[in-house]
């Protein structure tokens, strides 16, 4: 078994420990050089060769599996990086070896084993977070202080869509009910799980969904609502949308633009303006074009909140999760886990509705 060399200036970091090596892991393994107080102690792969060739880009200790990685005593954290449908049972191992968990979004891809591996975290006293990289961005903590100080007045709806065109394929990930495929985890937890960190939990769900031929949803609509403040959201893999997130309210409406989901501005329009960037949205097209234009030259009655960052934003959900770690907790304040089971949850009562 593999171990690595721990310098004195180390032992107050957190070394961490991703199991997987694809896409983003790779950007986890970029992001972490940010963060202080945490390390790329490792990384672990269904290939060592794989394995190896990330961490001669990456830095860390090749392991040849996760079970090896998970026996190293100088992995202090693991990020689960791997296939949906296989969280559940890493993140398991990783707990019942005493490793504080960071689980790529989806938690795993059902309430009922949400709930099991959050009793068995609470029970072994060990730190568990969903790693939804979106609710620790900067941008998004500023639109919460603006929600929650009444700059744009009493909230009137959310609007939100996160649709990225994906060809159809059986044995793609996206669509293979045993890769824990569909829109609803892919795209449509995104949407779910900012409006609750925003507004709290839903009153109502509502909405409808489409299935792809493999029987897993290729494009849905959410309807949520928050003492009486409606969220329409939308999500699919059959086109690719506007991808923005708009919260109204009496007084003007913050608008984040596409990508919503990696967020580095805010917009801020009084309520004539509002209404004329809501009828741009409608269209994917003219939403993406209003986007790219608003950020580089000012427009009347739009203010702009610029939040950027180095690397891919990865950096501010590790140093979150980092940080409670370092505290002793055993989840994150900005991403309890009844927060990510509610997701689930409602994910799980849309797909409960016939198909259309």
């Amino acid at each position: 078994m593999p171990h690595s060399h721990i310098t004195e200036s180390e032992f107050s970091s957190i070394g961490w420990g991703i199991v997987g090596t694809g896409t983003i892991a790779a950007r986890f393994a970029e992001d972490i050089k940010y963060v202080a107080g945490a390390r790329l102690a490792g990384v672990s792969s269904r290939s060592l060769d794989r394995a190896t060739m990330f961490c001669a880009q990456h830095g860390g200790i090749a392991y040849e599996n996760y079970t090896a990685l998970l026996d190293d005593k100088n992995i202090d954290a693991v990020y689960i990086a791997s296939p949906n449908t296989s969280h559940f049972s890493i993140a398991w191992e990783a707990i019942a070896a005493n490793k504080s968990v960071l689980v790529e979004k989806p938690l795993v891809t059902t309430a009922e084993e949400a709930e099991r591996l959050r009793a068995f975290a609470a029970e072994r006293k060990v730190f568990l977070m969903e790693g939804v990289w979106t609710r620790f961005l900067p941008a998004i903590e500023f639109v919460k202080g603006a929600i929650r100080s009444g700059a744009i007045g009493e909230l009137r709806s959310i609007r939100g869509e996160l649709a990225f065109r994906h060809a159809y394929d059986p044995d793609n990930r996206f669509f293979d009910p045993a890769q824990g495929g569909g829109s609803l985890l892919d795209l449509g937890l995104y949407l779910v799980s900012l409006s609750i960190f925003l507004l709290g939990c839903p009153d109502t769900v509502t909405g409808k969904w489409h299935p792809a031929p493999t029987g897993v949803d290729m494009m849905a609509d959410i309807e949520l609502s928050f003492g009486g403040v409606p969220a329409f959201l939308q999500c699919g893999f059959d086109r690719t949308g506007g991808n923005w997130f708009r919260i109204k309210g009496s007084r003007g409406s913050l608008f984040l633009p596409s990508p919503f989901i990696g967020a580095r501005c805010v917009f801020e329009a009084g309520p004539v303006m509002a209404r004329i960037i809501g009828i741009l949205c409608r269209n994917s097209v003219t939403a993406r074009i209003f986007s790219k234009l608003t950020r580089k030259i000012p427009i009347p009655g739009v203010k702009r909140h610029f939040f950027d960052f180095q690397g891919y934003g990865l950096q501010f959900e590790i140093g979150a999760a980092t940080k409670a770690i370092k505290e002793g907790r055993i989840e994150a304040p900005f991403a309890p886990l009844s927060e990510s089971i509610e997701t689930i949850h409602i994910l799980e009562k849309i797909r409960s509705f016939p198909s259309s």
